[in-house]
């Protein structure tokens, strides 16, 4: 796989997740991890930007490193759902492929058994070795320049990586987004061919870690033949990955089976959605490479491993009814739009009590804990209602719902398959009363984002002050430890009011006159200026540029107040700047009018620390998860 710009942490059990990358021991429990591997060929090249500080993350006590460990990881809960290995027939969950993924009238061949002789798969390689879909697989270079996001007005020292991608037609390849994430050039070359081609990234998925490239070249596709799309496979079934790996230059071929089919976390984004597990060897290089299945049918793209000292084997193929959902968002609204969310927070009803209190007649539903408000189902939805149906599939008690014909998955399978806009019947209890409600499906925000919206992070600089929001690259970048452990719970634990809403904190201070007695204060969140609570950074620097009062004060976290001069602040900020080597005051999407996001006479209730929406056991418990 290419560079590992993002990865998740799991615990023994496999149900915590966080796109933290410290890794926290017990000395109980063997570490584990689901990764993005590294960067099949990494090489670091000149930068034009300083050399920024390291930190260096500081020792912590073991309750402390415990507290932080059990903060630094969102829960998941997609582990808990066994599957089978038989075809769904057409009254299931399951919902039909995009037709620009049907195979072209291949039949699949019956499978051999376990015991070949010789010749069989002597065949079965040559025929491998010789097959046309191998030459649709191509070797991807990327050069990247990552944001600093300690120092966001500058980037980060750039470098490079490989990873893999496949044609699938009209001028167009796909590849996984993290090959490409930050890029500043894209090449891709040919099997057999020693020139590369400059490519072109359309769109990036984040969520479903998938990239769409395109090679305006024409020399490129000469002879080029995409590659056709395959249904989802069945347990056991034989898979080939093809990519380009460390440990040579030439194509890599890897064989293995299907393992287990269900709802996986994805390691690059913040989407829990369907994911192929396969005991073939995926490796550095193979990201965005296809999987066939034994009819040379693409079956998904490889994108993640799973590493543990208890486990080996384990890999991941994103599938094609993913890979149909991006294509199909694609050229809906000529651009990547995201997979939808109800934005509510479940509880399972397997205890027979807990359903007779809440007026379930049968073993099914399940228990709506918290609704986002800012999600679409919050017009619709209450704390206590029992879902039991998702546009007529009935919902199990323990969140599955069919799958298939005799399986069952996750409920947030079914949220998955819809598209942004679109609109949901749920069939609820409330009360003991069944009603249907409909309610449109829309992405879910997050206070503290997993990716910056257009690469750059936002900052403001008052007098020395360096203001950002927070994100969980800044928190990667800065270790948990001087994040803080308050902050961190606030980041791991709370849900936006209002879309728009973002942490602002006072990443660090310039030292200068202006600001002495200031700067050691670093990675405070601010709550007020002026008395005025804060909803982004973009509203704090328009309360900053529109105040006239003498003194600009802002108030942080636990009363702590920071108070300059305005006139004396405005005098010190060109030096401070020309000191420091920064260009601006501010990133540039904050010299845009300031929109207020939400109405002027709306209320926006203020929860404190204590009463945060969502508590530690939301999320650590195994019965409760995000849909």
């Amino acid at each position: 796989m290419a560079i590992a710009v993002a990865s998740s942490w799991f615990n023994a059990l496999g149900t915590s997740r966080s796109s933290s990358q410290r890794l926290f021991f017990s000395p109980q429990i063997s570490a584990t991890r689901l990764v993005i591997p590294k960067a099949a060929a990494t090489t670091t090249t000149n930068s034009q930007n300083p050399k920024k500080k390291k930190h260096t993350p500081r020792k912590s006590s073991p309750q402390k490193e415990a507290n932080i460990q059990k903060l630094s990881r969102r829960s998941r809960d997609e582990r808990q759902y066994s599957n089978a290995d038989d075809y769904s027939d057409t009254k299931n969950a399951e919902q039909p492929q995009s037709t620009a993924f049907k195979s072209f009238g291949t039949q699949r061949k019956n499978a051999k058994g376990f015991m070949g002789n010789i010749k069989d798969q002597q065949g079965e390689t040559a025929k491998i070795q010789d097959a046309s879909f191998l030459n649709a697989v191509v070797k991807v270079y990327c050069t990247h320049t990552a944001p600093d996001y300690s120092l966001p007005w500058q980037k980060q020292r750039q470098y490079t990586s490989t990873g893999s991608a496949f044609m699938i037609g009209d001028g167009k390849l796909l590849t996984n987004a993290h090959c490409v994430e930050h890029n500043t050039q894209v090449k891709v070359k040919r099997r057999g061919d020693d020139t590369k081609y400059v490519a072109k990234v359309l769109a990036k998925g984040l969520e479903c870690d998938i990239a769409l490239l395109s090679v305006e070249n024409e020399k490129f596709w000469k002879g080029a033949e995409p590659l056709q799309f395959g249904h989802l496979p069945r347990l056991q079934d034989p898979v080939t990955v093809v990519g380009y790996p460390l440990g040579g230059d030439t194509i890599s071929v890897t064989k293995g089976v299907v393992s287990r089919i269900e709802v996986t976390s994805y390691a690059h984004g913040s989407a829990e959605l369907l994911g192929i597990q396969i005991d073939a060897a995926i490796n550095p290089g193979n990201s965005g490479g296809p999987a066939f299945n034994d009819q040379g049918e693409c079956i998904g793209v490889a994108f993640q491993v799973y590493r543990s000292d208890d486990v080996e084997n384990i890999g991941y193929v994103i599938p094609t009814t993913v890979v149909s959902h991006f294509l199909d968002d694609y050229e809906r609204n000529g651009k990547y739009t995201g997979f939808p969310s109800l934005g509510i927070l479940l509880q399972k009803l397997e205890n027979p009590a807990l359903r007779a209190c809440l007026k379930v007649p049968s073993n099914e539903g399940v228990l709506v804990r918290r609704v986002e408000p800012t999600s679409g189902a919050s017009n619709v939805l209450k704390e206590g209602d029992v879902i039991v149906s998702f546009d007529g599939v009935e919902v199990g008690s323990e969140g599955t719902v069919p799958f298939r014909s005799t399986e069952r998955i996750a409920f947030r399978y079914l949220i998955s398959q819809k598209f942004t806009g679109d609109m949901a019947e749920l069939g609820i209890i409330r009360s003991g009363a069944f009603m249907k409600v409909n309610t449109a499906m829309n992405p879910r925000y997050h206070l503290v984002p997993y990716h910056i919206e257009g690469g750059q992070p936002s900052y403001l600089i008052v007098a020395g002050l360096v203001f950002t929001p927070l994100s969980e690259p800044l928190i990667d970048e800065e270790c948990e430890d001087s994040i803080g452990l308050k902050l961190l719970t606030k980041a791991r634990y709370s849900m936006a009011r209002f879309k728009g809403e973002q942490i602002v904190i006072l990443s660090q201070v310039l030292a200068n006159e202006v600001n002495i007695g200031y700067e050691d204060m670093s990675n405070e969140q601010v709550l007020k200026f002026n008395g005025t609570r804060i909803k982004n950074i973009h509203h704090l620097a328009h309360l900053v540029d529109s105040c006239t009062d003498k003194y600009l004060v802002f108030e942080f976290e636990d009363n702590y107040l920071a108070v300059l001069e305005r006139d004396a602040s405005s005098s010190a900020s060109p030096y401070i700047l020309k000191d420091y080597g920064i260009p601006s005051e501010r990133s540039s999407d904050l010299l845009e009018p300031y929109v207020n996001p939400v109405g002027e006479n709306q209320v926006i209730e203020h929860h404190d620390l204590g009463d945060s929406p969502v508590t530690n056991s939301d999320f650590g418990f195994d019965g409760l998860q995000w849909a």
